[in-house]
């Protein structure tokens, strides 16, 4: 096991990676911007080292930097959690040529799933089924329109190296198709340095389902079951939950088996999630593979027991994947809110202040609060809005759904505009205590009845 490990990362997530070291005797190190030196994570590692200005570019994205920052401290390892340099396979290059472990998968994996052109090629080829659409690039309108004719409006254009919700856009009818594969390409362009796009067609309605993989480096892969995330607006998840709700045991089966020959296919290392759409005649389509761990990993590990960032530690270590798929079991059923130092009121805009009053939902089996906050502290205006990640767990969903409600309602962050009574008043919609509800749902149906 490492001795000592380095996380390239900030907030609520270093936390979570800082405590799983600590509790596998792992020392660490965090690195911080000018803008973080209050930061909980920076308190809670062994060592800290500021990194540079607030600007993300200039800190927490800066390679040279970071990779600094593991050689001075003598770091043999870097767990980039999510987001900033996690799906980045050159940063994972530069760690391999300094002999450092990247925690996560190899390089050429990153790299192979992180165009999404790519990876549907090698879906196809592992006899994944994928979302009927272009078979390449799409790099002119009139390939655009004449791919569209094929497949049937309504249509989704989508960035080849997209993720966070860029580069992504709907169209409906033939009429809208210049104006947002102009818009679309302009912004993949501007958010990853790749114009590529491709189309997709529309599933609709349809459920997002992402199954969680784990593979070590002997070709030993499972899946510790799906999560539902098809509450999203603007493309951003806002809350997921495990098992997904009314998946029969064929098509669950179906999916995890389809999930494992994804991974396979890449000889996938480390955690990652394999995205699926699933239609109302449980149709199911590969959509993308992410090769991090995600922000609602929480979810699976209450209805697995498995700790994933510890065996993310341990196989990038070099220790074998010791759990077989017949040991994994779903019991009961998790929730997780995200929250987010926002104001729904006019659009979600980002609402960064100081914490004047701080408190945390606690009390009784099944309820977890992932955070970064405490009393005094200022969340910086740099960087995601998200602060906090409640997550519940219950017998069942009714339960599950119950214990939520109280958490949001116990907690409090005075001198904070957040999204904690968007998230109460969600979770308490007949239609999502039902379980009737899709990606549509909360931009069409939810979103325009709560603005009012």
């Amino acid at each position: 096991m490492f001795n000592k490990v380095l996380i390239a990362n900030r907030g609520e997530i270093a936390v979570r990676i800082i405590r799983g070291c600590r509790e596998l005797g792992i020392k660490t190190v965090a690195i911080f911007s000018e803008a973080d030196r209050e930061a909980l994570h920076v308190e809670m590692a062994d060592e800290a080292i500021c990194i540079g200005p607030a600007k993300a570019t200039d800190s927490y994205l800066n390679m040279h930097s970071v990779l600094s920052a593991a050689i001075v401290s003598g770091a043999e390892a870097i767990h980039p959690g999510f987001g900033f340099l996690a799906e980045n396979s050159m940063f994972a290059e530069m760690c391999e040529e300094c002999q450092i472990k990247f925690i996560g998968p190899k390089p050429e994996t990153i790299d192979s799933m992180g165009n999404k052109i790519n990876a549907r090629k090698l879906m196809i080829d592992a006899n994944v089924p994928v979302i009927p659409g272009s078979e390449g690039e799409i790099s002119t309108l009139k390939e655009a329109k004449a791919i569209a004719d094929e497949v049937g409006y309504p249509i989704m254009l989508k960035a080849a190296a997209g993720g966070g919700g860029k580069g992504i856009r709907k169209v409906l009818v033939e009429s809208e198709l210049e104006k947002q594969f102009q818009s679309a390409q302009q912004e993949a362009l501007a958010a990853f340095g790749n114009g590529q796009m491709y189309i997709e067609k529309v599933i609709y309605p349809a459920r997002h389902i992402e199954v969680q993989i784990l593979g070590d480096q002997y070709g030993h892969v499972i899946h510790l079951g799906e999560r539902d995330c098809s509450l999203q607006r603007s493309n951003q998840k806002v809350l997921e939950e495990a098992p997904a709700f009314g998946l029969s045991e064929t098509l669950r089966d179906q999916m995890g088996a389809a999930a494992l020959k994804a991974a396979k296919a890449v000889a996938y290392e480390n955690a990652g999630t394999i995205e699926f759409l699933v239609d109302l005649d449980n149709n199911f389509y590969f959509m993308e593979m992410n090769t991090r761990i995600q922000v609602e990993h929480p979810v699976t590990e209450m209805v697995t027991g498995v700790d994933i960032v510890k065996w993310q530690l341990k196989i990038a270590a070099g220790e074998a994947l010791s759990l077989q798929q017949s040991d994994i079991s779903l019991t009961g059923h998790a929730i997780e809110c995200r929250i987010n130092a926002e104001n729904p009121a006019f659009n979600f805009a980002p609402s960064p202040g100081t914490v004047h009053t701080l408190l945390l939902p606690s009390g009784g089996l099944g309820l977890r609060v992932d955070s970064a906050m405490y009393q005094g502290y200022t969340i910086p205006p740099y960087y995601d809005s998200m602060i906090a990640k409640v997550i519940v767990h219950g017998e069942n969903r009714m339960e599950a759904l119950s214990k939520m409600q109280r958490a949001l309602s116990e907690l409090v962050t005075d001198g904070l505009l957040t999204n904690q009574e968007f998230q109460l008043d969600l979770i308490t919609h007949q239609q999502i205590i039902d379980g009737k509800y899709d990606t549509s749902f909360l931009q069409e149906t939810f979103l325009p009845i709560w603005k009012k």
